[in-house]
C-alpha cells in the first residue's frame, strides 16, 4: 500500500500508478485462494465420500426390494 502511496506522492504514470494495484490485488486474491483451498477441497472431498458410500449402500437394497414386488 505504501508503495503506490509513493507512487501517487512522486507523480508517477497512471499506467504505472494502474499496474501496481492490479499487480497487488492480484497477489492478495491469489494468497486468499491458497488460504481457502485446503478448506474448499476437503468439503468437496469429504461430501462426496459420504454422499457416495451411502448412495451404494442405499441402491442395491432398494432395487432388490423393488424386484420381490
Amino acid at each position: 500500500m505504501e508503495n503506490i502511496i509513493d507512487l501517487i506522492a512522486t507523480d508517477a504514470s497512471a499506467s504505472e500508478v494502474s499496474d501496481t494495484i492490479k499487480n497487488q490485488l492480484f497477489a492478495k486474491a491469489a494468497q486468499r485462494v491458497e488460504m481457502g483451498r485446503p478448506e474448499a477441497a476437503a468439503k468437496l472431498f469429504a461430501d462426496t465420500d459420504e454422499v457416495e458410500g451411502a448412495e451404494l449402500e442405499v441402491e442395491p437394497d432398494q432395487e432388490s426390494q423393488e424386484d420381490q414386488e
